[in-house]
């Protein structure tokens, strides 16, 4: 056996997050619980073992902000894998964006407080939980772009 076979290793929890646009507007959520209780972030979650980061991404959007998604439409952002993005451990999180041509309405669920429309440059302004004021700004980058 070797001196790496007998290494104590960290679990790398695995997450995804999704920013949602409409004009110019960005959906956010304020957190119920800890860490960042209170705080506005983008919406997300882990991943759960039988589904891929884009189905959880849709998934944990629904749950969270009452909005349903077709996972396909999904855009990937990037992933975020700071050891220190989240202070209860180790968690890499893969982002995707959307922009929707529609208001749909929406509504707090699940570890969300609130659910609420905000004005892009706000949101980019902060304070945002996480490292979500990055997220945000690659998103809105693409937004911008037009490669959303």
């Amino acid at each position: 056996m070797t001196n790496h076979d007998t290494e104590e290793r960290n679990t790398v929890l695995y997450a995804a997050d999704v920013i949602v646009f409409h004009d110019s507007q960005v959906l956010l959520i304020k957190r119920a619980y800890a860490p960042f209780e209170g705080h506005r972030a983008i919406p997300g979650g882990h991943v759960d073992a039988d589904e891929t980061s884009r189905a959880a991404a849709a998934r944990e959007l629904t749950e969270e902000t009452g909005l349903t998604i077709d996972p396909a439409h999904l855009r990937m952002v990037g992933v975020y894998d700071d050891p220190d993005r989240d202070p209860r451990g180790r968690v890499v999180s893969v982002a995707y964006a959307i922009e929707l041509t529609e208001l749909q309405a929406i509504r707090a669920g699940d570890d969300a407080a609130d659910a609420m429309w905000v004005d892009i440059e706000q949101a980019l302004a902060g304070p945002l939980a996480f490292d979500h004021p990055n997220i945000l700004g690659d998103a809105y980058s693409l937004l911008m772009d037009d490669q959303l």
